[in-house]
């Protein structure tokens, strides 16, 4: 019983020595978690704006548009290239 406490404590002081590292480091190798999903969040709804703006100028039909925005609700973008008049 007492080896177990023994471990359980070396991995609690353990982290807690990580997690400070992480704080005390100022490189980080990856964007945190938070801006990814943020990012991912606008080039949905940038893109979920874009439809719209085709649909209202007639570019696209009802049909095109509710599967893209259906792909959109599952967190897919389009990947049909956008063509410029």
């Amino acid at each position: 019983m007492a080896a177990a406490a023994v471990v359980i404590a070396v991995l609690l002081f353990a982290a807690a020595l990580y997690d400070t590292a992480r704080l005390i480091t100022s490189h980080q190798s990856r964007p945190p978690p938070l801006a990814l999903l943020k990012g991912r969040r606008a080039a949905l709804e940038a893109e979920e704006r874009h439809c719209t703006a085709l649909l209202l100028h007639g570019q696209i039909d009802t049909h095109s548009y509710q599967v893209r925005m259906s792909g959109l609700a599952h967190g897919r973008r389009v990947v049909e290239p956008r063509h410029h008049r």
